[in-house]
C-alpha cells in the first residue's frame, strides 16, 4: 500500500492536525521522517496523544533536529546531512513490520511546505518523489494563502506527482473552491477553526472525512 505524504503551502497552516485526522480516519500509522525543532514537543508526540484507533502506530523520527529552522539547517548545526536514501530505506522496514499487522495506510508528514531544503539539493518534494507516495496538499486560510496554494499546486503538477486532494484549514473568507478551479486539484474537506483541537476534535473531524477519503483514495 502507498503511503500518504501530507504537505503544504508553508509551515504552521495545520499539517499535524491534518495527518492525525487521516490517521484517525483510515486507522492508519504515523511517521514525520524529519523533525526541526522540538522545544514545545514533537508532532509525533502530538499525533500519538491525539489519535485514538486502536493499533495505531507512530514512528519515532529518522532525524530529530533541536533548532527551528529549516532542515538543512538544523542539520548543518548538528553536524548532520539529511539522507533522501536513509529515509527511503526506513520506510522499507516500516512496511515490511506493517504487513504482519495493519491494514491502513502510512501517514508521512513533511516538513513545512514542498520547497523546504533537507539538504544542499534535496527539498521536500524531492523525497515525495523517491518515496512513491500520494499527496494531499494542506492549505490554510490566510491573507496570501491564494498565491501560496497557486504557487504549490503547480511545482507538484509540475513534477508528476499523483495529488489526492485539498484539505483546508481555518476560515478567512470563502475562497477554497476558487483554488480547487484554478488547480484542477479537488477538495477533500475543509476543517473548521478550533482555538484548541484535542482528541474530542480529531475523532470528531475523522469521523466526517472518512466517508470523502474512502470515495477519493
Amino acid at each position: 500500500m502507498r503511503p500518504i505524504f501530507v504537505t503544504g503551502i508553508g509551515t504552521g497552516i495545520g499539517k499535524t492536525l491534518v495527518a492525525a485526522v487521516l490517521t484517525e480516519a483510515l486507522k492508519g500509522d504515523y511517521w514525520k521522517p524529519v523533525q526541526a525543532g522540538f522545544t514545545n514537543g514533537t508532532d509525533s508526540l502530538w499525533v500519538k496523544e491525539m489519535v485514538s484507533h486502536a493499533g495505531c502506530r507512530v514512528y519515532p523520527e529518522l532525524y530529530k533536529l533541536k533548532l527551528a529552522a529549516s532542515p538543512h539547517i538544523a542539520a548543518r548545526e548538528e553536524g548532520v546531512t539529511i539522507n533522501l536514501e536513509a529515509i527511503e530505506v526506513h520506510l522499507e522496514m516500516i512496511r515490511a513490520s506493517k504487513q504482519t499487522w495493519a491494514d491502513g495506510p502510512l501517514i508521512i508528514e513533511g516538513a513545512g511546505g514542498v520547497l523546504v531544503p533537507l539538504n544542499a539539493k534535496d527539498k521536500v518534494i524531492d523525497l515525495i518523489v523517491r518515496l512513491n507516495a500520494r499527496v494531499i496538499l494542506v492549505s490554510r486560510n490566510y491573507l496570501g494563502s491564494i498565491n501560496h496554494s497557486l504557487l504549490t499546486a503547480q511545482v507538484c503538477q509540475a513534477r508528476g506527482l499523483e495529488i489526492s486532494g485539498w484539505v483546508f484549514n481555518d476560515q478567512y473568507l470563502h475562497y477554497e473552491s476558487e483554488i480547487v478551479d484554478w488547480t484542477g486539484i479537488p477538495a477533500i474537506y475543509s476543517i473548521p477553526f478550533s482555538n484548541g483541537p484535542d482528541r474530542s476534535f480529531v475523532h470528531q473531524q475523522a469521523d466526517l472525512i472518512k466517508p470523502i477519503l474512502l470515495k477519493m483514495l
